[in-house]
């Protein structure tokens, strides 16, 4: 008898806690797009269109649409990841090659990167913690054997890096989230002695180096720049002939988990956003499972970084990766840290396929859930530098320094498509194409707006529908096109 009041209480309690859940369970807010109108914008091979407003759509009703009616199917009730921003890093090279501009120049490509209304708008910014390759030369903060840094100094940065991120955060409305990454400790630090080649932290200076990027952050703060985050390490896998430095998944756990992390918040910046990894796609999952399933090294840790350069070995990029990241670790953001396309050209500045390259890996990365978009450099000049090692690179503007002119590549407008319009704090929503030569990612602004961008890497011209809750509104994608539909 008493077994089965046992048993009753159970039940009993699971019914009441089920009910009290079901309480607790906020209704989906309804969306309906009457009365909404959807602006189109385009960007397209072979014409004039340049995040041009092409045409005003309206929706009619269209309940069940058939399989041979293309469509992007939009539901702004699923929702997903917050936006926290996209942007561009401002590098030696970049700080440089705008020095160089004249004034008149130098206020175009301001207003171009960071304002709203007249440029792309962009919310997020990174820069180098020392000498990276998009430096003139290589250089540090200390000198030599000084393991108290004491003579810790970023003058060299207020010759141009520091102006320019003042004056784009003044661009950006006075408000620029950074993150800083080093490429690599002081040589003496590491045990090859060497900036360069790889080599690895020597374990005597562990704490010196966590001592290093409060030094970093706290000096440039007292300068006037808030830092928003920071990275442990540039490409930790990677030995380069410019400055580098090796982590393993488990030297990079050890570090945040024992110096980087407690240093940080014995500082007063705990707030900051740490970020592990900053290295391609590949290795992200290994690298995050390493270092997260540590409960005491993931404490300090905010989200994981990731480059787009695993391309080089051959590979295609591998959104599943970042996507598995993030199913496994949900309560972590991912953000792209940097991308650029390789081996400058300047026979290929007009290149259809350097947008599309940033197009793709936008709508893939942030529907495998990313919360944040860097670019590499903003600017470089006519020879894709300057560069140090000679790895000349694209960047989507680059400087004719001889001419004074500036040279926007499509890779401006296609990031464009998504800065301009998804604002920080948007939610990614539902959105699925029922054709595989229309990509497409969907956001929800704060202010209601909802944004639709749709990418066609095809030759062929395409008629499809922007489809929401039984309304259709019809529209055709032109060849190697991205198109962004604003509803509202």
């Amino acid at each position: 008898m008493k077994q089965n009041l046992s048993i009753l209480l159970v039940l009993a309690t699971a019914f009441t806690a089920a009910a009290q859940n079901k309480k607790a369970v906020k209704p989906v807010q309804a969306y309906t797009v009457a009365n909404k109108k959807v602006t189109v914008y385009t960007t397209a091979e072979k014409s004039e269109y340049r995040i041009s407003k092409t045409e005003t759509l309206n929706f009619v009703e269209n309940k069940q649409p058939f399989e041979t009616e293309p469509c992007i199917f939009v539901d702004p009730t699923v929702k997903y990841q917050t936006l926290v921003g996209i942007g561009g890093a401002l590098t030696d090279a970049s700080a440089e090659t705008f020095a160089k501009l004249s004034k008149k120049n130098q206020q175009e490509l301001l207003t171009a990167y960071y304002s709203p209304d007249k440029g792309i708008g962009y919310t997020l910014a990174r820069t180098n913690i020392a000498s990276c390759d998009f430096s003139s030369g290589s250089y540090t903060y200390v000198q030599d054997n000084d393991a108290a840094l004491k003579t810790f100094s970023v003058a060299h940065d207020e010759q141009f890096k520091i102006p320019l991120i003042k004056q784009a955060t003044a661009a950006a409305g006075g408000k620029l989230p950074l993150f800083v990454s080093p490429w690599s400790p002081p040589a003496w630090m590491k045990d090859n002695n060497s900036l360069i080649q790889g080599g690895h932290l020597l374990p005597a200076f562990r704490q010196n180096w966590a001592n290093h990027y409060v030094k970093f952050i706290k000096t440039y703060e007292a300068m006037g720049i808030p830092i928003w985050g920071l990275s442990v390490q540039n490409e930790p896998m990677a030995k380069q002939k410019w400055e580098s430095c090796v982590f393993t998944a488990e030297e990079e756990r050890d570090f945040i988990k024992n110096f980087l992390g407690p240093t940080l918040q014995k500082s007063g910046l705990s707030s900051k956003k740490l970020i592990a990894w900053d290295h391609n796609r590949d290795q992200i999952f290994q690298r995050a499972s390493t270092i997260l399933n540590d409960k005491d090294a993931a404490k300090y840790v905010w989200g994981i970084g990731f480059h787009w350069y695993e391309t080089w070995t051959g590979s295609g990029m591998q959104f599943g990766n970042v996507k598995q990241t993030h199913e496994a670790y949900p309560d972590k953001a991912l953000i792209f840290t940097e991308g650029c396309k390789e081996k400058y050209d300047v026979n290929k500045l007009d290149d259809w396929t350097l947008g599309e390259r940033y197009g793709y890996s936008m709508i893939n990365d942030f529907n495998a859930g990313t919360a944040a978009w860097t670019d590499w450099n903003i600017l470089l000049d006519e020879k894709g530098g300057p560069n140090h090692v000679g790895n000349f690179c694209f960047a989507p503007v680059h400087a004719d320094t001889k001419n004074d002119k500036l040279i926007y590549t499509n890779a401006y407008y296609y990031m464009g498509h998504f800065s301009k319009f998804i604002r920080p704090g948007a939610k990614r929503i539902g959105a699925a194409s029922s054709r595989d030569k229309l990509q497409s990612t969907a956001f929800l602004n704060t202010d209601g707006k909802l944004v639709v961008v749709v990418m066609n890497q095809s030759d062929d011209k395409l008629k499809y529908s922007l489809w929401i809750k039984g309304e259709a509104a019809t529209t055709t994608s032109l060849p190697h096109s991205i198109t962004t539909l604003v509803v509202e």
